[in-house]
């Protein structure tokens, strides 16, 4: 008797379409975030602390 395998190796048309759906959506709630006051203050406070890590700031 044979076995019959299924190669589930890859990836679907389907799962490519929702991997790329959350990935628009994941950037544009990135977008919007990054360029308000939320990404501003981020911006400060990460160079800030690098600065202060150099020695610089």
């Amino acid at each position: 008797m044979k076995i019959r395998r299924h190669d589930e190796s890859g990836i679907t048309t389907a799962e490519y379409a929702v991997g790329t759906a959350a990935g628009a959506g994941f950037a544009g709630l990135l977008y919007t975030l990054l360029t308000g006051k939320f990404g501003d203050q981020l911006l400060e406070r990460l160079f800030d602390h690098v600065m202060g890590l150099l020695g610089i700031g």
